[in-house]
């Protein structure tokens, strides 16, 4: 798919300056690394700094969750590559207010890797202390009794939500922490891709798919899903999605969930609200409760066809953190 660049070999740095350039009372740049974005608006001292960071090509996902009720900073990687260690560190560095900075990243090699490292040089060098959640929500990429195996995925947005609540609350690092790893584990996703996106460095296609075919259980980044076939209704996708989510995690009849029905970079609205309608019909025929839904591209893969569901299983604590008021470039919640 053609896509309005100048050099592919400077697309992450021209896409930052221009973010940055768009919204100027909500984000910065760091002096000492272009990859490094933390608030523009002042936090308080004693307050736990949220850091979230991942590749490129998932906007909104990372960058625009900078702002109130969410992340103080975040580190850009390359398209769908980890951010290196420096950037990380320099957004540590700057968001610090005494507290500790929580580091909310996906589970993938890369991110471990890198985050792994700026969390050492943070303690070694800046006597910064570090906590980290991974996210792990994506059912299709492990077997139940391997989650710890599991990538991040489009759950990655509620764990951000809820760690970025629970700072603002005056929880302590350890908090902030639990918070976050709890909702992980009441987090479930489940996706399917129907066409590529292409990437900017190559112009090639993330993975090969039929006109007529889709696939179940495939990555943000174009990692192998679980099952390709033909194409079928989107009510048939929505009842494989939620049956999926459902035998992974236990809601019981009576019980309220965060639905989050996200495009992945080119499925137009309509879509998503067709797959949300169905999945509104299932869980209201198991008795499940709606308590808030979110529609629409929350975590994308540029251009790429399909969505995926999450649910969020809540308790009083993670419903307080989901009603926390967010102000952040590209997502508002009042």
């Amino acid at each position: 798919m053609k896509k309005l660049i100048n050099d592919p070999k400077n697309v992450v740095e021209e896409m930052v300056e221009g973010y940055v350039s768009a919204h100027p009372k909500y984000i910065k740049q760091l002096p000492d690394n272009d990859r490094a974005l933390v608030t523009a608006r002042e936090t308080k001292q004693g307050k736990v700094g949220i850091l979230i960071g991942g590749g490129s090509g998932h906007e909104p996902g990372f960058l625009g969750y900078v702002g109130e009720g969410m992340a103080d900073g975040v580190a850009v990687g390359n398209i769908f590559a980890s951010p290196s260690p420096d950037p990380i560190l320099e957004v540590t560095k700057a968001i610090d207010k005494g507290a500790g900075v929580a580091y909310l990243y996906g589970n993938y090699a890369g991110d471990v890797m890198n985050f792994g490292m700026a969390a050492e040089m943070a303690d070694l060098e800046e006597d910064i202390e570090v906590g980290m959640a991974l996210a792990s929500d994506d059912v299709a990429s492990a077997p139940k009794e391997e989650k710890e195996k599991r990538r991040g995925i489009a759950g990655e947005f509620f764990i951000y939500k809820s760690a970025g609540a629970a700072a603002d609350f005056g929880y302590n690092l350890e908090g902030v922490i639990r918070v976050a790893k709890k909702a992980n584990e009441n987090t479930r996703s489940m996706g399917v891709g129907v066409s590529p996106c292409y990437l900017p460095q190559t112009g090639e296609p993330s993975f090969e798919i039929g006109e007529d075919e889709m696939e179940i259980g495939l990555g943000h980044h174009g990692e192998p899903g679980i099952e390709k076939g033909k194409i079928e209704s989107a009510d048939a996708i929505a009842d494989r999605l939620v049956s999926d989510i459902l035998k992974d995690i236990e809601i019981t009849s009576g019980e309220e969930v965060v639905v989050l029905v996200n495009g992945l970079g080119s499925t137009p609205k309509m879509d998503l609200y067709i797959i949300y309608r169905r999945v509104e019909q299932i869980l209201n025929e198991k008795g499940i409760k709606i308590y808030k839904s979110y529609v629409g591209d929350y975590i994308t893969s540029l251009e790429m066809g399909g969505c995926s569901v999450t649910l969020m299983k809540l308790d009083d604590e993670l419903t307080e953190m989901i009603d926390h008021p967010v102000d952040c470039p590209l997502f508002v919640q009042k």
